[in-house]
Formats: structure tokens, sequence, C-alpha cells
């Protein structure tokens, strides 16, 4: 029978493992045959479970986190305050309405065992259930904080950011005494999400004068100049444009740019369409990893440059780098865009296939989009009937466009039925409905869908032009 290992030195060879995610069949080895030292001390206990806890969190394996703190109970270990930032990070893993039952019984055993008063505790419950999208339950766990710091304060923004409730992120922004970069970031960040670019642009302009940037207290990150380029591609094209190159030119003198602040520049620049400006940071990129190659991809799909975009996909694959979901997105909208129904279908069997992924809603949206196009409606429709899940309203859009464009007044009657279930409110759905009657010459049936508009208080929203 092996020799038992010192307590110290299992110790020594945990806090090694833990930094080596590779290496976690080893810590599992450990724990399993030193069954001794579970017995020996109680705080060691539960440090090794702590260890373990971590570990699986590192590796992204969520679930056999969450059953380690099942097998911590049952072992009469007792967890602690280092225990449960990491279970309540490992349950934001699942999706949300999993997220709040698991979070509502991880909050029972901080609230058993007296930890929810350290700050740490308390501000990964926020994170957790503004990930459940329970902003309610996150300002109250935010409110029995006796003195929050700015973590907990910022934990809070990005809650009240990713909810839709920026009045509330105002309000707590307001009472902080100290901001750091992450305070404004959150701001920006949470009005661009939620449709308030302007007011993002603002935050930024008052960033930027603020008496901490000017006396180099205070510095934009990499998060802030790519929430702020996303937020000018919701302005003006000539003031989006303008504001878009000052702030480039601020990167190039004060920061060394970073694969996401190059890819944020050539995502701005392909949808303003300066392809030209696109090109040329891509080109200066040294190491051009997935998301830059994306970026350049997008770009050129959404700028009608779709076989030049399917060249860059196949350059890329050239070099060896593995596309991803949102590489997939980028080539199906530019097969649906060139009409290539054969190829698209390939690279849509391919996601799976060939490279293990899980095609999700966009995925079968650009191929809805692909057969629309290129006027196979019907084969488009069974595709929806066929998908996995329930499609979603873009996906019916998609398909309602094209029965729009190419007269098909039945199946476009029947998608749109569908649609105003789903989103019985939603103007522009009666407006593509009134006119695919009005193709048709159905003048009578175009009329009366108008009228059932007014009848509902449902008014078309005002184009505007840019000129």
């Amino acid at each position: 029978m092996p020799k038992p290992k010192k307590p110290e030195h299992m110790l020594q060879l945990l806090q090694h493992f833990i930094k080596h995610s590779n290496q976690i069949k080893q810590i599992q080895s450990l724990v399993t045959t030193s069954g001794c030292l579970l017995l020996t001390s109680q705080w060691i206990n539960t440090l090794v479970y702590n260890t373990l806890i971590r570990a699986y969190l590192n590796i992204a394996q969520p679930q056999t986190t969450l059953t380690l703190f099942n097998h911590m109970l049952f072992h009469r270990a007792q967890p602690n305050s280092h225990t449960f930032p990491s279970l309540s990070k490992a349950a934001s893993y699942f999706p949300p309405h999993l997220a709040s039952y698991i979070g509502s019984n991880l909050h029972c055993q901080v609230l058993k065992r007296g930890v929810l008063g350290d700050p740490y505790v308390s501000t990964s419950f926020i994170g957790l259930y503004s990930h459940a999208g329970e902003l309610g339950s996150a300002r109250k766990v935010f409110d029995e904080i006796p003195k929050p710091c700015a973590v907990s304060y910022n934990a809070m923004l990005d809650a009240c950011g990713k909810n839709g409730d920026m009045g509330l992120g105002l309000l707590m922004f307001s009472r902080m005494t100290y901001r750091d970069v992450y305070s404004w970031t959150s701001m920006i960040h949470g009005y661009m999400k939620n449709g308030c670019s302007e007011v993002a642009v603002k935050f930024f302009e008052r960033m930027m004068v603020h008496e901490d940037v000017k006396c180099g207290l205070l510095k934009p990150n990499e998060a802030t100049f790519v929430s702020i380029l996303s937020s000018f591609t919701f302005l003006d094209m000539g003031v989006a444009l303008y504001l878009g190159r000052q702030v480039h030119a601020y990167m190039l003198k004060n920061e060394e740019l970073s694969v996401f602040m190059t890819t944020a520049l050539i995502s701005f620049y392909g949808k303003m369409g300066c392809l030209v400006y696109a090109s040329k940071v891509f080109d200066a990129m040294v190491s051009k990893q997935v998301c830059a190659w994306n970026a350049m991809i997008s770009s050129l799909a959404l700028n009608g440059r779709e076989k030049q975009a399917l060249m860059m996909y196949e350059k890329m694959r050239a070099r060896g780098l593995q596309p991803n979901e949102i590489t997939f997105v980028a080539v199906l909208s530019a097969c649906a865009h060139a009409k290539l129904v054969d190829f698209g279908f390939q690279l849509f069997e391919a996601i799976s296939i060939e490279f293990g992924l899980v095609p999700k809603m966009e995925h079968y949206g650009c191929v809805v989009d692909l057969l629309g196009r290129a006027g196979l409606l019907q084969k488009a429709y069974d595709f929806i009937k066929k998908m996995p899940f329930e499609a979603d309203a873009t996906v019916l859009g998609a398909l309602m466009g094209a029965c729009r464009l190419h007269g098909a007044l039945e199946l476009g009657n029947e998608v749109a039925q569908l649609l105003l279930k789903s989103q019985p409110n939603h103007s522009g759905r009666y407006v593509q409905l009134s006119s695919i009657y009005a193709g048709a010459e159905r003048w009578d049936h175009a009329a009366a869908l108008r009228n059932a508009m007014l009848d509902a208080g449902i008014h078309k929203v005002p184009a505007q032009s840019f000129i």
C-alpha cells in the first residue's frame, strides 16, 4: 500500500495543478489516493474541494463544478467565502431559467453559511442574477452590501445594461464616489446595447474630457474602443465616419492596437462602406486571428463583394485557421446574396459534420434567406418546419421578405399569420403583407389590412433619408 502524502506536500501539488488545467486528472487522482487527508483536518478538506471546484471552472466544466459542491456537502466539508464565487460563475454558464433555479439554491446556502457579507460573494451573485434576467434580485443583493466598492457598482452597471434599465444604471453611476474605466465602459456599452447610441457617444465624450483622463489617471481600454466604435455605426453615416476616424487616430497615437481593437475598426469601416480603410487595417495586422478574418469577410459580404468574401474564407482555411459560428454566419450571408444554393448547403452541413459546431438560429436564418432569394420558397418553408427549435421572427421575416419579392401571395399570407401571432404590434409585418397584397393587385385586402392597423393603433414608422 503506497504511503500517504503529507498534507503540506499535497497542498503544494494542488496549487501547482490548479495553474495547469490540462493536469486536472492528477488532481482527481491526488484526492482519491489520499483519503486519509480528507479525514485529518476540516479546513484542508474545504481547501481541497475549493481547489477542485475552481479547477473545473477554469476548464469550462460547470456541471462538474456544481456536482463537486454536492459532494462537498455530502462529505460535510464546510463551504466558505472562497467557494461561492466559483459556483455562481459556474451557474452563469447555464440558460437563464436554469441559472435562476441554481442561483436561488446557492443563495440559500450563502445565507445559511453567513458569508453573503463578503463583497466577492455578493458581487458574484449580482452577476449571476443579471445573467438570469432578475435585475430586481441583483438590486436586492447590492442594497445589502454595507459599503459597496467600485467593483460592486460596476457589476450593477453591467446588470442594468444587460437587462435594459439604463435609468437605474445612470442612478448607480451618479452615486459612485470613484469611477474607473470599467464604470464608464459599462455605461457606454449599456446605452449602445439598448439602442441609445447617441447617449453612448455623449458618455464617451464626457469621459474623454474628464479630469482623470486629462491627468492620465484614467484612459479608455480595449472594451471602451470596441463599444464606442459599435455605437458609431448607428449614427448618421457622415457623423459616424468623422467620429470613427478621430477615435482611430487617438488609438494609433496612444495605444498599441490589440486584435479586438483592430477587429472593431475593420467592422466599423465595413459597415460604413469604406472597404479601402477596412482592408488597410486588416493588411497591417501582424497576427490575424479568426475574429479579424470574420470581420473582413462580413465587411466584403455586406458591401456586395460576395465572391471576394468567399475567397477570403478559403484563404483563411488555407492558413490553417478553424472557422467558428460567426464565420459561418458571414459566409452563409455571402452565399445568400450571391444565390449560391448548393455551396451554401455544403457549408451549412459542414458546421456540424466537419467542424463539430451546433448551428444556431442565425445560421438557419441565413439558409432560409439563401433559399428565399433563389426563389425556392416552398423549400425554405419546409426547411423551417424541420428546424430543431421554433423559428423566431428573424427567420420568418426573411421568408416573408422573399415572398414579397417573388409575389408568393398564399405562402406570404401563411407566414405573415405566424409572424403576427408572435409580433402583433410590429408595424413592419403589416406593411410587408399589405405590399404582397398590393403586388398581387388584391387592393381590397391591402386596404383592409391598413384599416386593421389603424383600428389597432399601430402606425408605420416614417422612413428617413441621410440626404
